[in-house]
């Protein structure tokens, strides 16, 4: 219990940017295991969870919710305790006011991987449900339409904010509709 007691409420953390004047995400954060709290460009919270990698976690919600990752506040424990960090999550959201929409009804936007069938152009969408595909014809059209959203993902949405390192997807799930870091 006293590990419990050295948690910081989310009024007195410092907030960090998402991405530094180098283009990378914190990366004291790799490996560790903690709570944060993600807040957009005006410090608004939009999103508390929990990991036992904050960094990786960061990546992905980056990837996820762009436009809505600019600060960051992390606390982090030495030993992984799912009640400590439930805890703590719940106490920052309660600390806050009310639930960040990120941990509202839009929590699977910020913890899914990306769903490209919900933003299929209405020509990829017929090209899609056209009856004379067959399953190998439908995978190649997920694919490319996985390829299209990466891309509009990595240039549009990241290196616009500068981000410097290396973004890989993984492939497997591209088959399947789905975005996702590898």
């Amino acid at each position: 219990m006293a590990l419990e007691t050295n948690l910081s409420s989310l009024a007195a953390l410092e907030y960090i940017p998402y991405i530094d004047d180098r283009g990378q995400l914190p990366e004291q954060f790799q490996g560790k295991i903690g709570v944060y709290a993600i807040f957009d460009q005006e410090k608004v919270l939009q999103f508390v969870g929990y990991s036992r990698d904050v960094y990786l976690s960061l990546k992905q919600h980056l990837v996820r919710q762009a436009q809505q990752c600019y600060w960051v506040k992390v606390q982090t424990i030495e030993r992984p305790s799912r009640t400590i960090l439930e805890n703590t999550e719940n106490a920052w959201i309660a600390e806050n006011g009310s639930v960040p929409w990120g941990n509202g009804d839009q929590k699977e936007k910020w913890t899914h991987p990306i769903d490209i069938k919900v933003v299929m152009t209405p020509e990829e969408q017929a090209n899609y449900q056209n009856p004379a595909n067959d399953e190998l014809a439908q995978i190649k059209i997920l694919k490319n339409v996985a390829r299209r959203v990466e891309a509009e993902i990595s240039t549009h949405l990241l290196e616009v904010r500068g981000l410097q390192m290396q973004i890989r997807f993984n492939p497997k799930l591209k088959e399947e509709g789905l975005l996702d870091l590898k």
